[in-house]
């Protein structure tokens, strides 16, 4: 009988690809449950932002919209977009909420330059601490 050839290299590409399996599988799952719940989560992220001061806003449910707005449309990224939007903030933490680093370059980059804000306050970590607690149930 011949002996079975076992590459090391082979088992390493299939452990690595079941790995990207598994986290494009939580990945899709987290946008599906932030679409379906938008309204809830948009409502609670602008609360805890204004609770911990990172926000200041002339109106509240401008701001709720603009989450809303990224919440429902999240799920409908291209990959390369979702990756280009969170690439200044992939190192903010070890094993990060892929919806958290979005919402704090979304908050950092984008929503700033909305009419409704008068500031936003914090460095990147506070605001990734932030939109996490928020967030973080998604990976449940």
């Amino acid at each position: 009988m011949a002996k079975a050839n076992i590459s090391p290299n082979r088992a390493t590409d299939r452990t690595i690809r079941t790995i990207d399996r598994k986290r494009e599988q939580e990945r899709r799952k987290m946008f599906l449950r932030a679409k379906d719940h938008a309204t809830d989560f948009a409502a609670k992220l602008v609360q805890r932002l204004m609770d911990r001061e990172i926000i200041e806003t002339t109106s509240v449910t401008a701001v709720k919209e603009a989450f809303e707005a990224q919440l429902l449309k999240i799920g409908y990224l291209e990959e390369f977009e979702l990756q280009m939007k969170i690439a200044p903030v992939r190192t903010l933490a070890q094993d990060p909420n892929v919806v958290s680093l979005y919402f704090t370059q979304y908050i950092v980059e984008d929503l700033i330059n909305n009419p409704a804000i008068q500031d936003v306050f914090g460095d990147d970590l506070d605001i990734y601490r932030a939109v996490d607690s928020v967030f973080r149930v998604l990976r449940e």
